[in-house]
C-alpha cells in the first residue's frame, strides 16, 4: 500500500497519538493540529478517523505476506526458515509495536465500533501461511506432531512485549543504557531466545 508524502505524515502523527492517548481519546483536531495540516486534508485523504486508521493498520501490516512468503519459498531447511520467521516476527513487532498496541487495546475495549476487518483478515492470512509451513516440516518429519501452532505467535508477541512494557527494569538489570545497546538486545537476545525455546517445541532433533 502506497502513501504519498502528506498520507504520510498524517498516519505518523496519528499512530503517536493514538498509541499515547487511545483511538477514542484523540481528535480529528488533535491530529491536524499536530501534523500541521487543516481537518478537511484529513477528510479528503482518509474520510474519517475509523478510515484513517484503517489506513494505517494496512499501510503497517501490508508486505508482511511478501516477507513471509520470501522465507518460506527459500530452498533451506526448515529449521533454518522457521528461525528466520521468529527473526521476522520480532523485526516487524518491534518496528511497529505502536500499531500493535492500538490495535490490540482496541481489540479488547467491549464497546468499540471498529472491527479491524483488513487486520484480521491479513492476520488469518498470515497464520494460514504458518501453518501450511508447519504442516509440510511435520511431512518431512523435520517438526514435531500436535504443536499448539495457534499459540506460536502469541508466544512471540507476549516476549516482546514483555520486555517493552518492562524496560526500565531490563536497562537497570542488563545495563542497556543506549537506544544501541536496546536494538542488540531485542535484535540478538530476544530473537535467541524465542529460536531456542521455540525450537525445543517445534523441531524434531536431527
Amino acid at each position: 500500500m502506497e502513501l504519498n508524502e502528506k498520507q504520510l505524515q498524517i498516519v505518523q502523527v496519528a499512530e503517536k497519538l493514538f498509541a499515547e492517548h487511545g483511538f477514542a481519546g484523540t481528535s480529528v483536531r488533535q491530529i491536524a493540529k499536530e501534523a500541521n495540516i487543516n481537518i478537511a486534508m484529513i477528510s479528503y485523504y482518509f474520510g474519517s478517523k475509523e478510515k484513517l486508521l484503517e489506513h494505517m493498520v494496512v499501510y503497517r501490516m501490508s508486505d508482511f505476506k511478501g516477507e513471509l512468503d520470501t522465507i518460506i519459498n527459500q530452498d533451506s531447511s526448515f529449521k533454518s526458515r522457521f528461525n528466520q520467521i521468529i527473526e521476522l516476527f520480532v523485526q516487524r513487532i518491534h518496528k511497529n509495536n505502536r500499531i500493535y498496541k492500538i490495535v490490540h487495546t482496541e481489540l479488547s475495549n467491549s464497546t468499540r465500533c471498529l472491527t479491524f476487518e483488513h487486520y484480521l483478515v491479513q492476520k488469518k492470512n498470515n497464520y494460514d501461511a504458518l501453518t501450511e509451513f508447519i504442516s509440510k516440516g511435520q511431512e518431512q518429519h523435520e517438526f514435531k506432531k500436535n504443536i499448539e501452532i495457534p499459540l506460536i505467535i502469541p508466544t512471540i508477541l507476549g516476549t516482546y512485549f514483555d520486555f517493552h512494557h518492562n524496560q526500565v527494569f531490563f536497562k537497570s538489570t542488563y545495563n542497556l543504557d543506549t537506544p544501541e545497546a536496546i536494538e542488540h538486545y531485542i535484535n540478538h537476545s530476544i530473537v535467541k531466545h524465542l529460536q531456542t525455546m521455540l525450537c525445543a517445541l517445534v523441531c524434531l532433533e536431527a
